[in-house]
């Protein structure tokens, strides 16, 4: 193991702000374990980065299969690091407040290993396809194909949103493909071929198999949450659906006020921020839910009178 040594990280004291505004509570256990991660093993390589990223030539011609662990949870630099981990934050508290922290652990792992073969098979069919075996030695390392994967996940749970990708609305079903091409054309140094293989891989849960080979090698660990009936505790309580605990959400609206990505985050960090100044309210100023900001629960008239009555005992 080596440690990092040279110049102040901004990226990573970026990082660190952000999640400390979040605040440490307001993170579930899974999703944060993988921010620990991350950042441990970029103050701290287990090996350099030429030796843990993943190659046809060095994962599948010399059998390096451990890159396919390694690769995912190194970064080149602190910025990589800082817009990977950013964008985990917002979908890992999504996703495993949805799906429950095990079945996520699980996810993680899979999408993980992966992603790293899918990336080796399509540089395999460029090599075979263009007849140019560079692409047999394009070596990628970082966090982003698992979460282009996350991605799909959360809009296959989250159906009828809306993103801004380079100022353009799109569906967010298609969201995920715009962001490929976006990002690649911003930043040429990026895998395309690293993200394509994390689409793909959502879309093997998704819509293919991977998600019924999950359940089934996981049938004999009762502690896994069956996905097919995820437990919603971000949702569920505020939803205003009727107490239906498991439904789907009716509008993009209803969870996130119409923001993006990026804007919700932004408004996470602020709703932290208030409802920390406000810990002393009374009763009547509850404490909302981490995140985003939901229209209130209507009530029947019968909860309506017993709040009035528990009023007038308090005063």
């Amino acid at each position: 193991m080596q440690r990092r040594q040279g110049r102040v990280n901004a990226g990573l004291l970026l990082l660190l702000y952000q999640i400390s505004q979040i605040g440490l509570q307001n993170i579930p256990s899974v999703t944060l374990g993988v921010l620990i991660l991350n950042v441990f093993l970029f103050l701290n390589p287990l090996k350099p980065l030429s030796e843990v990223c993943i190659s046809v030539s060095e994962g599948f011609h010399r059998r390096d299969w451990q890159r396919l662990l390694l690769s995912p949870i190194h970064h080149a630099d602190d910025w990589h690091l800082y817009y990977n981990m950013v964008s985990m934050l917002w979908k890992g508290i999504m996703l495993e407040r949805k799906l429950g922290s095990t079945w996520f652990a699980y996810i993680i792992v899979v999408f993980s290993v992966l992603v790293g073969v899918v990336y080796m098979v399509l540089e395999f069919l460029l090599v075979k396809i263009l007849d140019d075996p560079s692409y047999a030695f394009n070596c990628a390392v970082g966090f982003s194909g698992v979460l282009f994967a996350l991605k799909v996940l959360n809009n296959y749970y989250n159906p009828g949103r809306v993103s801004s990708v380079l100022g353009f609305r799109i569906p967010s079903k298609y969201a995920c493909w715009a962001e490929l091409v976006a990002i690649h054309l911003i930043s040429p140094g990026t895998s395309f071929a690293g993200h394509l293989a994390g689409i793909l891989v959502g879309l093997m849960y998704t819509m293919g198999p991977l998600r019924k080979v999950m359940k089934a090698c996981a049938g004999g660990f009762p502690s896994f949450t069956d996905p097919a009936r995820p437990r919603d505790y971000y949702y569920s309580e505020y939803s205003g659906y009727g107490g239906h605990q498991y439904g789907t959400p009716g509008s993009y609206y209803d969870y996130t006020g119409g923001l993006s990505e990026e804007e919700q985050l932004e408004r996470a960090v602020l709703n932290s921020l208030r409802e920390r100044g406000s810990a002393g309210a009374t009763h009547r100023n509850e404490r909302r839910p981490y995140g985003f900001w939901f229209p209130p629960e209507q009530h029947s008239e019968e909860e309506i009178r017993r709040q009035r009555l528990r009023r007038f005992e308090r005063c």
